[in-house]
């Protein structure tokens, strides 16, 4: 099958003043609000926060996999190579899910269909996608499974998922994402429900077929010890908004928004000191109970009465490194 040709540096993926909100009896819900960034060519994108900070909304709503009669996609576009994927049509979005633009979902035994077969459920995607007869789409299956290092791979085709462990399924969800070469994967937490041994030999697995298949990632994760491996550049986001985008290497030495700073700080490091894990003091807030301003201002320890008034414009203060803080901004 033809791999991507590779033209690393150009921009992929742009997400332009995204904003999503959930309707409820009671109120307008906004779960992301005005979220912009990029993803090239061969890049793996980073994006970290904590729960509830608009991560997965706005990673899944490339696809407009966040639907239901009480989703609204307020502003915004999201373009795929020029082509707006908000604006499409479903009938043409369904061209591009799995061929173009595949997702690892974070939880894989219920990704993945209790009632068919591993070989049922990879070979779907290629049937919706290409004329493979049956026989090259078996191969193509078994080939997949190979490369994410699953033994037996004939076997594991006609095997249900109950019968797998979690590395594996995962292994086939990784598989699956990559079996019709898409341009781009969105990660969703891909490596949360494994233990550290088995979370290693799949961020290997993922490292490798992304060199192989030239694929650009998407990859959302709570856990930076993660995201400094893989990713090439982060996006920090608290409360649906953007705080901070960085290359990775920039981000870990010198973070600028105080949650960036908070974040890095409470990660466990072999060489603690300190009796106690440093943390960040309060809740996240609910979506019914969005603070004014800037989201993070009342967790804060910088905050000051501007920042509860109204949010800051993102300020470039290195080549590739933005932030949005009002203590980057002139009084």
């Amino acid at each position: 099958m033809e791999q991507n040709i590779n033209r690393s540096g150009e921009t992929l993926l742009s997400i332009e003043h995204l904003s999503v909100s959930f309707k409820t009896p009671r109120q307008m819900l906004h779960a992301v609000e005005d979220v912009s960034f990029c993803v090239k060519t061969g890049e793996v994108l980073g994006v970290v926060g904590e729960s509830g900070c608009g991560k997965s909304v706005s990673s899944m709503s490339v696809l407009k996999l966040v639907q239901g009669d009480n989703v609204q996609y307020d502003a915004g576009r999201i373009l795929f190579e020029g082509r707006d994927t908000l604006a499409m049509p479903e009938k043409e979005l369904r061209k591009i899910r799995g061929k173009e633009i595949s997702v690892i979902f974070q939880e894989p035994m219920t990704a993945l269909n209790p009632l068919y077969t591993i070989g049922d459920q990879m070979g779907e995607v290629l049937k919706l996608h290409t004329r493979l007869s049956k026989r090259e789409i078996g191969e193509r299956c078994v080939e997949m499974l190979k490369k994410v290092k699953i033994p037996n791979a004939e076997e594991i085709l006609l095997r249900y998922p109950h019968s797998l462990s979690g590395g594996m399924r995962q292994r086939v969800m990784i598989a699956m994402a990559l079996i019709a070469n898409p341009k781009l994967i969105i990660a969703d937490e891909p490596t949360t429900a494994l233990d550290v041994t088995i979370q290693a030999q799949v961020l290997d697995v993922m490292q490798s077929l992304r060199k192989e298949f030239g694929c650009s990632y998407i990859f959302i994760t709570h856990d930076l010890g993660v995201i400094s491996e893989m990713a090439d550049r982060v996006v920090v986001m608290y409360g649906g908004r953007v705080c901070e985008t960085a290359p990775t290497d920039v981000l870990f030495g010198a973070p600028a928004h105080p949650y960036t700073k908070g974040l890095i700080a409470s990660r466990p490091g072999c060489n603690m000191s300190a009796d106690r894990l440093p943390v960040i003091p309060g809740n996240v807030p609910s979506l019914n109970n969005k603070p004014s301003g800037c989201p993070f201002h009342p967790r804060c320890p910088e905050a000051t009465e501007r920042c509860a008034k109204a949010f800051p414009a993102e300020t470039e203060i290195a080549p590739g490194h933005t932030v949005a803080c009002w203590k980057y901004l002139a009084e």
